[in-house]
């Protein structure tokens, strides 16, 4: 084997961090956050190594930097802030410090009595002459005056006093002298959301049961006050009329019945119309406009489905499947049948075509001020389409937000994060015992917290759990105070509020009479909104309950009971919960000391506003059926 052409560097920069899966994908921040970097970096030999993070937004030419420090063994840590939304790439760069190697060498040696230091002082000071020409201001003068000491007959105790001197330190330490200068062949990336993507109360609600946009805006101060901040609309579109599904997803419509919204397309358009009984243009656009004056955005539903009118099929028949005989294929999920809807097919050999329509409407819906999308069943469609489509929008609107929809397979729904989608709906619904909800809660607080920002949803127009179904108020309650305390992004979908349990049959998820296929008259009075509206201004003051990562479980003696705090800075938010629904339940809620909270401190209850008090170690707790405490630390605001 011959040696290389080149002479290949001597320091080496190993296991840089945050970065996934070498690389391959980018770690998610949000907007002001601070990056912490860590990278492992040695050299062979005794040279003392210098090292910055080198960091700039994608498409800038000019990089910034930040220090790094020693931080133990040879791993090394530096920081930065992303101060603007969109992509952010960063790197590493190690030097030898020629300086400060050549004057650790010569104060080791002075300091074990060594006499004869004459070379070690010649060698600096052709050092110092070599440097001194290409310094500026006070640093050029202190380093001309030491090295008119070191060049000179003078003695040598002065001459290694000269050298070690803290103003000539000061003077080189910012030197532009970078020796041996090496980075990592490959620069990583970081991409920062806005504050929604990681935080957020939504609430989702079927236009068509509130008067259509025009009642979904007055309701808008409402939701709003209660503290919500988004509220999330199921497909607007027009609705196919061939096998249109009845009530209770029956396969025959009667007059009258309004359809699925998700079988989208009709004669009036498709994916980039809207429904005409949801109300007209100016009545959405005010619903937009609404949203933001009030704090409460709104967000579409992106279903990737036509119904069997939807004007795809006529204009581009190739997009859709067809069996050998030429049939159309239906939307399945075996051995669930959807005969009002059709999949289009990504092995389409217009694929690119395809492609390019589906940008099309989500770049038409953000033109009209739509800024967060839930996207429905994306596990079904390509990963490659979806890193790409998010991220052609994104460089465009780094503000738009994309939550997924994908209740499947854990590494599926992990990929999706990291192709781009900003936050993930969970298995939350279906975590529901003391140790199920610790374990998935710090699953989900663990590395996966680099990419994966989890979206608790209490309940969907598709899954009323079994919880619910048997737990009554009490269950509505804890599930409640769990979704929104846990997760700093949850939702519920409306009729939550009003404890609906009712499945369509025994052993069924499906609600009976559900809002997908009927009309419901809404209103925005249940017996549950005084506590949303509790804890969600809660949640706003206090930024321990906007995290995940900083969740900490604590012993509570009885498996009913569940308690973990949450610290963000001195801002402290204990939670205890008795996830029985059927009986009060008692037991202990043991603080640690690592939380750094006094031995004996006052709390406040957010359920209830009572005060009481607590210490470090054991504190009796006994709950009501689906109680729950929310505990504020006086001294942490």
């Amino acid at each position: 084997m011959t040696a290389p052409e080149r002479r290949p560097p001597r320091i080496v920069i190993q296991d840089v961090r945050p970065q996934l899966d070498c690389g391959r994908w980018a770690p998610k921040r949000t907007l002001g956050d601070l990056v912490l970097v860590t990278a492992d970096i040695f050299r062979d030999g005794h040279e003392v190594l210098r090292a910055v993070v080198r960091y700039r937004r994608v498409g800038e030419r000019r990089w910034r930097e930040a220090p790094m420090e020693h931080v133990e063994a040879d791993r090394w840590g530096g920081e930065f802030i992303v101060d603007e939304l969109g992509r952010w790439c960063f790197t590493v760069e190690a030097w030898v410090d020629r300086f400060a190697s050549w004057r650790r060498e010569l104060e080791r040696k002075a300091e074990a009595g060594q006499r004869d230091l004459a070379s070690e002082l010649a060698e600096g000071a052709t050092f110092l002459g070599e440097l001194v020409p290409s310094l500026k201001g006070e640093p050029r003068a202190t380093a001309q005056a030491a090295f008119d000491v070191l060049g000179f007959s003078e003695p040598q105790g002065a001459k290694v006093e000269a050298a070690l001197a803290p103003e000539l330190v000061a003077a080189l330490d910012a030197m532009p002298d970078r020796f041996e200068a090496t980075s990592p062949t490959r620069t990583l990336e970081i991409d920062v959301d806005r504050e929604r993507a990681r935080f957020g109360s939504w609430y989702e609600l079927f236009p068509r049961s509130w008067g259509g946009f025009a009642g979904v805006a007055e309701q808008l101060p409402r939701l709003a006050e209660l503290g919500f901040d988004v509220v999330y609309l199921p497909p607007v579109h027009p609705i196919g009329a061939t096998n249109r599904k009845g009530r209770n997803n029956t396969e025959a419509a009667e007059a009258g019945d309004p359809g699925s919204p998700w079988a989208i397309g009709g004669a009036e358009g498709g994916h980039t119309a809207i429904h005409p009984e949801l109300g007209t243009w100016e009545d959405f656009d005010r619903l937009v406009a609404t949203g933001r004056e009030v704090g409460c955005e709104v967000c579409l539903d992106f279903a990737i489905q036509c119904s069997p009118d939807h004007p795809w099929l006529r204009e581009h028949p190739e997009w859709f499947h067809r069996r050998p005989d030429g049939t159309l294929k239906n939307a399945e999920n075996p051995p669930k049948r959807y005969q009002d809807i059709y999949n289009v097919n990504f092995d389409s050999d217009d694929w690119r075509g395809l492609w390019d329509a589906l940008l099309g409407v989500v770049r038409f819906w953000v033109e009209r001020g739509v800024l967060v999308f839930r996207v429905d069943n994306p596990h079904t469609k390509p990963i490659a389409f979806w890193e790409w489509l998010i991220r052609t929008i994104r460089d465009e609107h780094p503000e738009v937000v994309f939550l997924s929809e994908a209740f499947t397979r854990p590494r599926v729904m992990e990929t999706l994060a990291k192709a781009g989608f900003s936050q993930s709906y969970t298995y939350f619904t279906w975590r529901n015992s003391k140790w199920e909800l610790t374990e998935y809660a710090r699953e989900l607080a663990g590395p996966m917290a680099e990419y994966f920002r989890p979206s608790f949803f209490a309940n969907t127009p598709d899954i009323l759990h079994e919880y619910l179904q048997e737990g009554g108020p009490p269950a509505f309650h804890a599930r409640f105070v769990l979704a929104a305390t846990l997760s700093p992004t949850y939702g519920i979908y409306s009729g939550f509020e009003h404890y609906e349990n009712v499945p369509v049959r025994p052993g069924s998820e499906e609600y009976l009479n559900s809002e997908k296929y009927e009309v419901k008259r809404r209103a925005l009075d249940g017996p549950l909104l005084p506590l949303v509206a509790r804890v969600n201004a809660a949640r706003r003051a206090h930024r321990a309950l906007q995290r995940l990562e900083n969740v900490t479980f604590l012993g509570t003696e009885n498996d009913a009971l569940i308690a973990y705090a949450k610290r963000t800075g001195e801002d402290v938010v204990i939670v205890c919960v008795n996830l029985d629904p059927h009986a009060e339940r008692e037991g202990v809620a043991v603080v640690p000391v690592s939380l750094g909270l006094p031995p004996a401190f006052p709390v406040r209850d957010v359920v209830d506003d009572a005060t009481h008090s607590w210490r470090i170690g054991r504190n009796y707790v006994r709950l009501a059926p689906g109680g729950a405490h929310i505990l504020v630390p006086e001294m942490a605001g």
